[in-house]
């Protein structure tokens, strides 16, 4: 069996992308996987600094898989048009895909459960997307099908992706011919606010292969604990925190062993799995200390 190629997008965070180097480089099947690394451009003189400083970290892992194949843009083209691209070029010449970002800590036996999975439902074509991270932690279950998908170290077959993704360019465009009762389903009753962010430009890659997955009626493979930890909450691009009002509750370490999975002929959504999202993604996984009870209590009031 040929393994899965990894797609890596970094930009200037030197230090998250040698942790997520070192993890993957960790993996069981590590030696065996071709691994393509897309470092966008700096933006100004301090961030091709920056820039420049990842590109020589990625350097650091050439003999570390299988091959090591850097991607240096010459200009900053932004998240959204680095993976929309590199995922594109890696799909010129292999059929599935493992999409990380430069702030994503995988388990050691990450690749031995993408891979696994891809082989065990690439001729199940409602299974669009598997997803490495789960906001949930099932004691019993280790793998279980959504039609959410997550965005932190995931893969999915080329003809999935070819098939069904389109890059919205506006709110109308992306929600043409959704009922108001789509919209409630994406967004689990209210509680999960992703359609916020088609207000965004450009809009993130992410929200439209979610709704790209709703509409084929797809589902999303995800284990049952999480199988990678991003550790760029603090510093990520559209994600911050601040430790002394908020923490993050799925903020996990990933699994240490391996995942069992098995194929399912009829894989389906479960509801109570479902609700169980719905309680966790509240408020974006969000619990907050005292202070931050307080400083929202504040900050609501001087809203109303």
């Amino acid at each position: 069996m040929k393994l899965t190629p990894v797609a890596l997008f970094v930009y200037n965070r030197a230090n998250n992308t040698q942790r997520t180097l070192e993890a993957l480089a960790k993996n069981t099947l590590a030696k065996e996987t071709e691994v393509y690394v897309f470092s966008d451009g700096g933006k100004n003189e301090k961030s091709w600094a920056e820039v420049k400083e990842v590109r020589q970290t990625v350097r650091e892992f050439m003999d570390s898989f299988k091959s090591l194949t850097l991607v240096e843009r010459p200009e900053n083209i932004y998240l959204e048009r680095n993976i929309t691209e590199g995922i594109a070029q890696v799909f010129t010449e292999h059929d599935r895909i493992i999409v990380l970002e430069d702030d994503i800590v995988t388990s050691p036996y990450y690749l031995q459960y993408m891979n696994e999975a891809f082989e065990l439902y690439k001729d199940v074509p409602r299974v669009m997307h598997v997803s490495g991270f789960t906001n949930l932690a099932l004691e019993d279950t280790p793998f279980y099908f959504t039609p959410h998908m997550s965005g932190w170290g995931w893969g999915t077959w080329r003809d999935r992706w070819n098939g069904h993704f389109l890059h919205y360019t506006s709110r109308d465009e992306a929600l043409q011919g959704f009922m108001e009762e789509d919209l409630d389903r994406i967004q689990y009753g209210g509680v999960f606010r992703c359609l916020n962010s088609l207000d965004k430009q450009p809009i993130p890659w992410d929200i439209c292969w979610e709704l790209a997955i709703y509409r084929a009626h797809g589902l999303c493979l995800t284990p049952g604990r999480t199988m990678v930890r991003n550790i760029g909450l603090n510093n990520g691009t559209h994600f911050r925190s601040f430790r002394l009002l908020q923490w993050y509750e799925f903020d996990r370490e990933p699994q240490q062993q391996p995942l069992p999975l098995k194929k399912l002929e009829h894989p389906e959504a479960n509801a109570g799995i479902e609700a169980q999202f719905a309680h966790a993604i509240t408020d974006w996984g969000i619990r907050y200390t005292t202070l931050g009870r307080i400083v929202r209590y504040i900050y609501k009031k001087l809203r109303a």
